[in-house]
């Protein structure tokens, strides 16, 4: 092999390795993932970062001042544009694109002085459509960070994190135990990384510490499956906040994916889901309870939606893709490869709320 050659191929693992055991803040190592979308090993991964153009009219959006809380089954989705925008244009931004970096600091920007979502209404619905729209928020920070100046830095940072602490609330039900409070932890604890907040962090270990303990012994969580059609739903949506808690942790050298508690690990959640899917049967023991099941009110018609690209080009099961790119052994981790093959691959790249906006250009290779 030419020195060359063996050189550049050294380079590339150093870089893949490091990426392994990123030590990074936030949800993923920023600079260390900037410089291997650079090589040209990950030419398809910096394609899907630029996958989705950059659309101008986007610096036209108008700062929404209050997410509020919905009628019946639902979740308010004023900030929906806002989020795709900051979804895409982060992806670029990560993969060398000025324009689009410029596009994603001045939209945050824009919205940051004024305040937007500063006044969301204090129900638990209108505080988990913040949730969602503030995951994205927060990793488009973590990558515009080394280009900001001291001045727009405390802007966004000003207005960012007490917004954060806001998602920190109780609402005595269910739904502080429940994929809301999974989220809620899933964000404090990446805020938590990036801006090295401790106690924003352990908000996100000890609540995966707890989902483990509260789970079944067959992989299900308790409050998720009892939703009727809805049970495998909730159960990918719960397995997407345990993967960014757990990518989080990875940058803090911390290997959450192998944590055990009692007979439960991430893996036995992920099969029972992957069980689920390929048998809805599986699920039916615990969905018959039928709890706000959503629209479809037959708990054996299992809601199977987050298999495909949903509205705003999102894609439910997005929190696969880190997944599939760690090494690591075991059947779960097969099964899920084997399902992104099969279902999934085609509709890269992958972009979610739920893991923070486009998955493939953060983990993808």
């Amino acid at each position: 092999m030419k020195p060359v050659l063996i050189v550049l191929l050294l380079n590339l693992l150093t870089i893949v390795s490091s990426h392994a055991q990123s030590k990074g803040n936030g949800l993923f190592d920023v600079e260390l993932r900037r410089a291997a979308l650079g090589q040209p090993a990950f030419t398809s991964a910096r394609a899907a970062c630029l996958a989705v153009p950059r659309d101008p009219a986007w610096s036209s959006l108008k700062p929404i001042d209050r997410l509020k809380g919905t009628e019946g089954y639902g979740t308010d989705g004023a900030a929906n544009d806002y989020a795709w925008a900051v979804m895409v244009l982060t992806g670029r931004a990560l993969a060398g694109d000025a324009a689009s970096e410029a596009s994603l600091r001045d939209l945050l920007l824009a919205w940051a002085k004024a305040k937007a979502f500063a006044d969301t209404e204090v129900e638990h619905d209108a505080y988990y459509a913040l949730k969602r729209v503030l995951l994205p928020t927060v990793v488009a920070f973590s990558v515009l960070q080394r280009g900001l100046d001291e001045g727009q830095n405390r802007v966004l940072a000003d207005w960012i994190d007490p917004l954060v602490r806001k998602a920190d609330r109780a609402f005595d039900g269910a739904v502080d135990r429940n994929n809301h409070r999974y989220l809620a932890d899933s964000l404090l604890m990446t805020w938590g990384a990036v801006i090295k907040d401790e106690a924003l962090y352990a908000k996100g270990d000890e609540r995966y510490r707890a989902i483990l303990a509260e789970a079944r012994t067959d992989g299900s969580l308790a409050l998720e499956t009892r939703r009727g059609a809805r049970s495998l739903w909730y159960m990918r949506q719960s397995l997407a906040s345990l993967t960014v808690m757990a990518e989080v942790a990875a940058t803090h050298g911390t290997n959450l994916y192998d944590l055990r508690v009692g007979e439960v690990n991430f893996d036995r959640i992920a099969s029972y889901l992957l069980n689920g899917i390929a048998e809805p049967n599986v699920v039916m023991a615990y969905a018959s309870e039928n709890y706000i099941p959503g629209g479809e009110t037959d708990a054996r018609r299992q809601d199977l939606g987050f298999m495909t690209k949903r509205s705003h080009g999102r894609h439910y099961m997005a929190w696969i893709e880190p997944l599939i790119t760690r090494d690591r052994a075991g059947l779960a981790t097969k099964r899920l490869k084997a399902l992104f093959v099969r279902n999934i691959r085609q509709d890269r790249p992958l972009i979610d709320e739920f893991v923070g906006g486009n998955a493939t250009c953060f983990w993808g290779r």
